[in-house]
């Protein structure tokens, strides 16, 4: 990439080759270390380490790859078929069979998840929805509230845990739709090297390694280290690099007492996308096009292939970094303390395109667009932390014939978000800013600018504290009571500092100080019925809270979401499934029908400048999910699931909201990915998505973007036990779709594209 790292970055390798290089240096590391003495167990070790290593063990063969049994995060103390939710489960497995590069590309896996465009003051990164409800900010790691804008890679991850619904009980503010866990892979007492080296269309090439290296009979050190680069197929000029590098060192493995310590890091540098702009819906004489306004509030119909940024100009680096200690003792069989502290800190520095539609009679009714296109510049320069303390007590105990698990915790948050406002010098007064057309964008043009700051800024510190109860009540053999309560105290104050006068001479204006306190109680219960060990019939209730500062920001504009006056957003959920374990324990079959209510949305009258936004909307998204994840036979693997979502906005005061559907909310969505072993060695996978159609906003008004359906195929060959190859072709009819949208624009999927990667492991 042509923009140099911050002076503060860490200076990682800077091309393929160094890429490479880097990797190899990290396995030849632990080849070193392996030349010492394999640990020797002693004979009076604990049962305790036996149980574990036959888990891993467990966990590995091909009955299990595809089924994990628990999710991670300590509140759900059962089995995934007695938890009274859906959850999907993403392992390992599927995310190295099938290529996954982006935590974009794992979620692709999860039915009801929909990817969004960065906009409205949200950073580009990952921005998706769950069931119809926005999840920026539902992102977390190892069960810690996760930070910042950026695009995350699952070098690192073990598996990555969708809870779906309302579960602000588990998750804290947010999570209306539901919540992404990405679990790290730690330090085990398993000796094990492994790594992959690809290389691809599109300048495509990744290497990574994973080394795990026991260091006497309680401790081992564990490195993941990453190099990724590639352009996106049927996109002119995208780019990306990342590089990264996690370490964990694990004491007292094996025993009551474990400590891990842990350091991550994720850089990348990219010329961004923030693809092609939709015709405004008051175009009605646009001339450039095909007939007088044919296109209007809809796709302009161009080569997707279209860049409209500036070379010259855009560009995203990002810095991620996030330090942990993790602490676990056993009391004794029945009870168990955990702590985590972590503090880290998220670093962004971008400058995009944004494509927008130049008017030129500005102010009319019947606008006029000529074709024109202005380069509007979204900016951020912005430095995001967090320190985190969580604490949970967990126990099981009798009373009298009732079983308890039990759950006892809570945590303290403190997170800041510090951002500059930058414009373009010199002013670029009236007409197109840096202008391009629709149809033959340059995005070669001179930049004849910079950017600088204006001296304006943001500057928010939040802190939240929570302590929370679940516990689980079996009563006898069948029946299971699952209940969860919640209180957060979410404290916010926010610092806005105006801009005055024009590049380059600005000065700070005016400085305004906002601040709320919101206090809340979440909760949630489950009744389970297990007719047999394998099954299980549940029914669950879960509620949710969105408050004005949930995106670390507050305004008194009054119609601005994050209006300082505004309490938080409500919403309940209702779910009726089933969980089966079917083929000896080797396949899940799930199902469930559910009702998810925004009770009292925030809503005002666009069309009305004097109006207030009031909590009187509200939304609902209804429907029924199934999913499948396991063997079918010792060859045969499939994980997938589909969601159908019938959203509704069903009350409003935007009379063109009322009826309407949620927005980025498809009714149906699908996929799978199945992959059989073949004789001698050989595997085949073959995976499909399917993504209906949806709309940019809630009003009726609102631009539709096509449904879709993409095909992807793999091809596997296990050379020996240390060395296996693997070919990932993508999007094979090389369909042209539109994979995030965003209100003024959309960004387009990618083409047909290749990989084949090298895996090595011993």
């Amino acid at each position: 990439m042509k923009k140099a790292q911050p002076a503060s970055s860490l200076r990682l390798p800077s091309s393929s080759s160094e890429g490479l290089l880097f990797t190899s240096l990290l396995v030849a590391a632990g080849s070193v270390s392996a030349q010492t003495a394999a640990p020797v167990k002693p004979a009076d070790q604990k049962a305790e380490d036996a149980t574990e290593i036959a888990e891993i063990v467990v966990e590995g063969t091909q009955d299990k790859v595809y089924k994990p049994d628990r999710v991670q995060t300590p509140k759900y103390t059962q089995p995934l078929r007695d938890i009274p939710q859906t959850i999907t489960v993403v392992p390992k497995s599927v995310m190295q069979e099938r290529g996954a590069t982006s935590l974009r590309d794992v979620l692709r896996n999860v039915p009801g998840v929909t990817m969004q465009a960065g906009e409205g003051g949200v950073p580009a990164g990952d921005n998706m929805s769950i069931r119809g409800f926005n999840a920026r900010t539902d992102m977390f790691v190892d069960g810690v509230r996760d930070f910042g804008g950026f695009t995350r890679d699952p070098f690192n991850m073990e598996q990555v845990e969708v809870s779906k619904g309302p579960s602000s009980s588990n998750a804290g503010r947010g999570s209306t739709g539901g919540s992404v866990n990405m679990v790290s892979k730690t330090p085990t007492l398993e000796e094990s090297y492994a790594g992959d080296v690809g290389v691809g269309t599109n300048d495509y090439f990744r290497s990574t390694v994973d080394i795990n290296q026991p260091i006497g009979d309680h401790m081992a050190l564990r490195v993941n280290g990453l190099y990724h680069t590639s352009s996106t197929s049927g996109r002119d000029e995208v780019e990306e690099e990342r590089k990264g590098i996690a370490a964990s060192l694990a004491f007292g493995l094996g025993t009551d007492t474990r400590l891990t310590i842990s350091y991550f890091h994720l850089e990348s540098d990219s010329l961004p996308d923030y693809g092609i702009p939709w015709v405004p819906p008051n175009a009605a004489t646009t001339t450039f096009l095909n007939g007088v306004g044919e296109h209007a509030n809809d796709d302009p119909h161009v080569p997707y292939s279209n860049f409209y940024g500036l070379k010259d100009r855009d560009y995203e680096i990002t810095r991620t970094d996030i330090a942990t200690i993790q602490f676990e003792h056993e009391f004794n069989d029945k009870w168990k303390l955990t702590n985590t502290v972590r503090a880290g800190q998220s670093v962004r520095d971008s400058v995009i395109t944004a494509p927008r539609f130049f008017d030129s009679i500005a102010g009319n009714a019947a606008a006029s667009y000529d074709g024109r296109i202005t380069r509007q510049i979204q900016s951020r320069d912005q430095k995001d932390s967090i320190l985190a303390e969580q604490i949970n007590v967990i126990g099981k105990f009798n009373t009298g014939l009732l079983k308890h698990d039990l759950v006892l915790g809570g945590e303290v948050i403190y997170e800041t978000s510090k951002n500059f406002g930058r414009a373009r010098n010199p002013d670029p007064g009236t007409g197109p800013v840096d202008g391009t057309t629709i149809n033959n964008p340059n995005p070669n043009a001179p930049f004849n600018g910079s950017i600088i700051r204006n001296k304006a800024y943001t500057d928010t510190d939040a802190l939240s504290l929570a302590a929370y109860l679940f516990d689980t009540i079996s009563l006898g053999d069948h029946w299971q009571v699952t209940g969860g309560l919640r209180y957060d105290r979410f404290d916010v104050n926010y610092k806005s500092v105006a801009t005055v006068g024009k590049a380059p001479n600005f000065t700070e204006g005016a400085h305004t100080h906002l601040g709320r306190v919101d206090e809340m109680v979440s909760w949630r219960a489950g009744l389970v019925y297990k007719p047999v060990e394998n099954g299980s019939i549940y029914f669950g209730y879960g509620t949710s809270f969105n408050p004005s500062a949930e995106g670390l920001a507050l305004s008194t504009a009054i119609q601005s979401a994050n209006n300082l006056s505004l309490d938080p957003e409500k919403s309940r959920t209702l779910e009726l499934g089933t969980k089966w374990d079917l083929l000896a324990d080797k396949l899940q079959l799930t199902a469930a029908v559910f009702r998810t209510d925004k009770t009292n949305a925030r809503t005002f009258d666009a069309a009305d400048s004097t109006d207030t936004i009031v909590l009187a909307g509200e939304q609902r998204v209804q429907g029924v999910e199934f999913g499948f994840a396991g063997s079918i036979t010792d060859e045969w693997r499939v994980f997938g699931g589909y969601t159908y979502l019938d959203s509704e906005v069903r009350k409003s005061n935007n009379p063109l909201e009322v009826g309407h559907e949620v927005l980025n909310t498809p009714k149906q969505s699908a996929s799978i990915w199945t992959v059989y072993d073949l004789p001698h060695g050989f595997q085949v996978g073959l995976g499909a998505q399917f993504t209906d159609t949806r709309f940019s906003s809630n009003a009726s008004t609102a631009r539709e973007a096509p449904g879709f359906c993409l095909f992807d195929a793999m091809i596997g060959y296990e050379v020996n036990k240390n060395f296996s190859l693997r070919v990932n072709i993508y999007n094979l009819a090389d369909e042209e779709y539109i994979d995030r949208v965003g209100g003024g624009h959309f960004i387009p999927g990618a083409g047909r594209s290749a990989m084949l990667t090298a895996s090595y492991k011993f």
